[in-house]
């Protein structure tokens, strides 16, 4: 029995045995892990990632005026050290690019370097208050 038989059996309500010791024999029989079993450490990450997204950042870095090559030097210290002390959220100030000739630059610098980050989870823009689209709050991931 592949996969999509064991969903469709599941969907349709036709197991004849267990759907739970049907789906573990296929995950068994194919090796394959899976992740969503352990639904509380799923739940207590979900919790935490909620958590942090709503809480204030470990650390600020304000990036307002520097080069490309300057912003990415910086960002990579600061993100070494940020890691290095612990630090679970951080916040960077690089502007709206309202003075930028041409294309935002520094946004795009935080955005590449925070897809080139190893350490760098989840990302997005702040709320008005704390800066809108001119900051960007990232998630770091533990070592």
């Amino acid at each position: 029995m592949d996969f999509g038989e064991i969903l469709y059996k599941w969907e349709h309500g036709k197991f004849r045995g267990s759907p739970k010791s049907t789906m573990d024999e296929w995950l068994s029989k194919n090796k394959v892990i899976d992740k969503d079993a352990d639904e509380k450490r799923h739940t207590q990450k979900g919790e935490k990632r909620r958590r942090l997204i709503h809480a204030k950042p470990d650390d600020v870095l304000d990036i307002h005026g520097l080069t490309k090559e300057t912003a990415w030097t910086t960002l990579e210290a600061f993100f070494e050290n940020a890691r290095n002390r612990g630090c679970e959220k951080l916040r960077i100030i690089h502007g709206k690019g309202n003075h930028s000739v041409g294309e935002v630059v520094l946004l795009k610098v935080v955005q590449k370097f925070i897809e080139q980050c190893s350490f760098a989870g989840e990302s997005g823009h702040e709320n008005a208050a704390n800066g809108g689209r001119g900051a960007t709050w990232v998630l770091l991931r533990m070592k």
